[in-house]
């Protein structure tokens, strides 16, 4: 039995032919997708590259600027280690957080989790991570960072000549293969392969 997300009205889903979905009977909403055949290698595949596209975005320079004959280049550590010289520490903890540690936790804990499902079943252990890899995603914001990067780009430009590094690229690229792999990984795969004890 499933409760349906938007009215709670309680229903049995039948079995789902790959790629199929089930709706709620009384309003509609989506209670199940069952993913095509090969999902968790894609969503593997997925992680694996945007793993390797934050590692680039966080250690080359994302912009530089340049103005009056000077020229200066930073990365997102750079800049929430100079948010901290300048004296906000808890904007420079929240941008380390939310656009490095929290993206990198959870696509370390996701890769983990869809290697260990290719092994069957996955372990026991991996229940909990599940659940950290639902709380990492939350938290994790590279989108929010690229958006005030853009905004801060189009306020600046006006005052000095703005260069846009391999790292802001990178951080874009970022973005679109995590929507990707939100389209692409069902949790529910990795939920069913679990060995309970």
């Amino acid at each position: 039995m499933t409760a349906c997300p938007g009215c709670d009205l309680l229903q049995r889903v039948p079995a789902l032919p790959g790629g199929g979905w089930a709706r709620c009977l009384r309003c509609g909403d989506t209670l199940a997708i069952e993913p095509e055949e090969g999902s968790l290698q894609r969503a593997l595949a997925l992680a694996t590259a945007a793993a390797i596209v934050l590692i680039i975005g966080n250690t080359t320079a994302l912009m530089g600027l340049s103005a009056v004959g000077r020229h200066a280049t930073t990365t997102i550590l750079g800049g929430a280690y100079e948010l901290w010289l300048q004296g906000y520490q808890v904007t420079a903890a929240a941008v380390a957080f939310a656009c490095v540690l929290a993206p990198a936790a959870y696509l370390s804990i996701l890769l983990v989790l869809l290697w260990m499902s290719t092994r069957s079943p996955v372990p026991k252990w991996g229940g909990r991570l599940m659940r950290q890899a639902s709380f990492m995603l939350g938290w994790s914001m590279p989108e929010v960072m690229l958006l005030g990067i853009l905004v801060a780009l189009i306020r600046i430009a006006a005052l000095a000549t703005v260069i846009p590094g391999v790292g802001l690229y990178a951080m874009g690229v970022l973005v679109i293969l995590l929507a990707a792999i939100k389209l692409t990984f069902d949790p529910r795969q990795i939920w069913q392969r679990l060995e309970w004890h």
